[in-house]
């Protein structure tokens, strides 16, 4: 029988699991979707929805308790100034599951744990950072590519100045 256990202990030491568990509920808040098994999001999901109903009120007290969990200062800050009050209206439930399927290697179950309110962007904001970064890729390859001509130019530049000296002393 399984009764009064509280968590589900994951096939881990306590301190994998603490470190996993901060490491994905770190990454839930940054991306605010993450791609994961079934039961690490149904555990990732319980810690989460802790620190949003403590982010709900931005007191030092609050920072303090959350901060004992996410140890990135700029996740903690989205957290209370972005996520918290976005969720103020809501009693709970700011994370839904999304079922994907199983897993080719393992067959394990895949899901999609992502915070509610979680908006996909939109296919013109994708088109808009698309050629930026083209661009920028551009400009990176040229300026990486200019050194290396510079380079080539200052060597038959002395080879230049070489034979030149060289030349000068068989006419004298």
């Amino acid at each position: 029988m399984n009764h009064k256990n509280g968590f589900n202990p994951l096939s881990r030491t306590t301190a994998h699991r603490r470190a996993m568990s901060r490491n994905m509920v770190t990454s839930l808040l940054r991306f605010e979707r993450i791609t994961t098994t079934s039961s690490k999001a149904k555990e990732v999901r319980r810690a989460a929805e802790k620190l949003i109903t403590r982010a709900k009120e931005d007191t030092v007290h609050n920072r303090r308790i959350v901060a004992k969990f996410i140890q990135d200062e700029k996740i903690l800050n989205k957290l209370f100034t972005e996520v918290g009050p976005r969720m103020k209206e809501r009693n709970g439930g700011y994370t839904r599951i999304l079922k994907l399927g199983f897993r080719q290697g393992d067959a394990a179950d895949v899901v999609i744990l992502e915070l509610v309110d979680y908006k996909l962007p939109s296919d013109s904001e994708e088109v808009a950072e698309k050629p930026a970064k083209k661009a920028t890729k551009a400009k990176a390859t040229k300026s990486e590519k200019a050194p290396a001509k510079k380079a080539s130019t200052k060597k038959s530049a002395a080879k230049a100045e070489a034979e030149t000296s060289a030349s000068a002393d068989a006419t004298k």
